[in-house]
């Protein structure tokens, strides 16, 4: 296994600036009440495992995080319960984040991600309004969603450099 320090370094600096991400002594109460793991160990073949995704990047074990199934980072949902069961108050959330971030930034996030980035960038929105939610917000005299404006939207999008990293036709 290579140490990566920079990427080490990159992570402890990550964690608002604070020694305390140094500190974890993996009592594993992060796994043991995160609800990703519990669902990944019945019915995935990886099980998700925020406690080794913490160790490895406290190592600088950065090819155990990226170069092993996606779900390894991406299966966190961002719930924050590891967040509030830690003993030292690391919040694991944030080094996750991080994680995603570098992930799309080397092009490696999963599909599903770069899809729903698209519809966003087209649409302005994740899930288009579908006619069956209309009719039914008319039914309860809800008033109409307004359209976003997508050209303001993509514009923004655009001078964040969003567009450069979505994948275009793969």
């Amino acid at each position: 296994m290579v140490v990566d320090f920079e990427f080490r370094k990159q992570v402890m600096d990550y964690h608002q600036g604070s020694d305390v991400i140094k500190y974890c002594y993996q009592c594993n109460r992060c796994t043991d009440n995160c609800p990703v793991s519990y669902a990944t160990d019945e019915f995935y073949q990886y099980k998700y495992n925020p406690r080794s995704n913490i160790l490895n990047a406290l190592l600088g074990y950065k090819e155990n995080i990226f170069g092993v199934d996606e779900m390894a980072i991406w299966g966190c949902t961002v719930c924050d319960t590891c967040d509030e069961v830690c003993p030292q108050n690391i919040e694991l959330t944030e080094v996750f984040t991080l994680l995603k971030n570098q992930s799309i930034a080397k092009g490696r996030g999963p599909e599903f991600i770069y899809q729903q980035a698209g519809m966003i960038y087209e649409n302005g929105k994740a899930i288009p309004m579908q006619s069956a939610i209309e009719r039914r917000r008319q039914d309860l005299g809800l008033p109409d969603i307004m359209a976003p404006n997508t050209e303001e939207l993509q514009s923004l999008l655009n001078n964040m450099k969003l567009n450069q990293k979505l994948k275009s036709g793969e």
